[in-house]
């Protein structure tokens, strides 16, 4: 009994903790080419918005994903302009992308509020993996988009280390005026990655509204998207600790519902709080441990580039 407990929860802190997963990958390729983007929220909801839209118009979810996707990297591209081409505060930026995602999302899926999606993504068993006991439920039993992330996360651990646009992409983000002189263009690396960045962001809000509740609501997304922003310094820059980070996060936003389906008498305000509770330690104690060492952060991260200051 206690077993089949545990698969339980971890089986749906692998469900909830995709949706954080998509926007922390995507917000570390976009900090990785050295620029911050706080509009991750923002970028989500648009993404859940538009691809709920087309998905219930058109009865297709992939369709539905690539449109989402396409609402994140349309914010992402406003915000590369703002940052990369007219060096604006990138801090102001991200906070006015997260501002405006959420009205845009509000006001344009106002229509859309309590209509039901009867083309969810749905669970598929891998046959063989799925049967393996204690771990196969757990990760081998879901969505289409949980095995993407799967595949995600090595194939950017490998981009970012293991090619040359990997190479360029990491010297941008630490030391851009030494990139550009080597004739790596600054400019072009940061606007693919920020863009990049966004279109995960929306792949990680079309997957709330299209499969992990397939509905859509206004501000579903529920800080998710600031949860993104800090596990990418939990994960100190790198997928697989985002992974990871994604998966605990996830966790502790499905306990409390399964906590009181075991008959746990635990205040459910509290247990609402957990994920940001967590959230404000993890940046407490990496900050803690920044102040002691380098921990892995771009060099240029949030800082613009201005050719004519080399």
């Amino acid at each position: 009994m206690e077993t089949t407990i545990w698969v339980t929860v971890l089986t749906a802190a692998v469900t909830a903790g995709t949706p954080i997963l998509y926007a922390a990958l995507g917000e570390l390729l976009c900090e990785r080419s050295g620029n911050l983007n706080l509009g991750v929220e923002g970028m989500m909801l648009v993404g859940a918005m538009s691809g709920f839209s087309v998905g219930v118009s058109t009865g297709n979810p992939w369709l539905g994903l690539v449109v989402g996707m396409l609402g994140g990297g349309l914010l992402a591209l406003v915000h590369a302009f703002l940052t990369i081409s007219l060096r604006a505060n990138q801090v102001v930026s991200g906070l006015a992308l997260t501002l405006f995602g959420t009205g845009l999302s509000a006001y344009l899926g106002k229509s859309m509020v309590g209509i039901p999606f009867a083309h969810s993504f749905k669970n598929i068993a891998i046959p063989g993996l799925s049967q393996i006991p204690f771990l196969g439920p757990i990760f081998f039993n879901h969505d289409a988009m949980v095995y993407l992330s799967y595949l995600l996360v090595p194939f950017l651990w490998f981009y970012i280390y293991k090619t040359r646009w990997g190479l360029k992409l990491r010297a941008v983000g630490e030391n851009p005026a030494a990139a550009d002189a080597m004739g790596v263009h600054v400019f072009l690396v940061r606007y693919i990655h920020v863009v990049a960045g966004g279109m995960l962001a929306g792949a990680g809000g079309a997957y709330l509204s299209l499969a992990y509740s397939p509905a859509w609501l206004e501000n579903m997304t529920a800080g998710r998207g600031w949860i993104a922003v800090a596990l990418v310094i939990f994960a100190l820059w790198d997928p697989f600790r985002a992974l990871v980070g994604s998966y605990i996060f996830g966790g502790l936003d499905v306990l409390g519902f399964r906590m009181q389906a075991y008959g746990i008498s635990v205040s459910p305000y509290f247990l609402r709080m957990l994920p940001y509770i967590f959230t404000i330690v993890v940046l407490v104690l990496v900050t803690i441990g920044y102040r002691k060492k380098r921990i892995g952060a771009p060099g240029a991260l949030g800082l613009p580039y201005d050719r004519e200051e080399r």
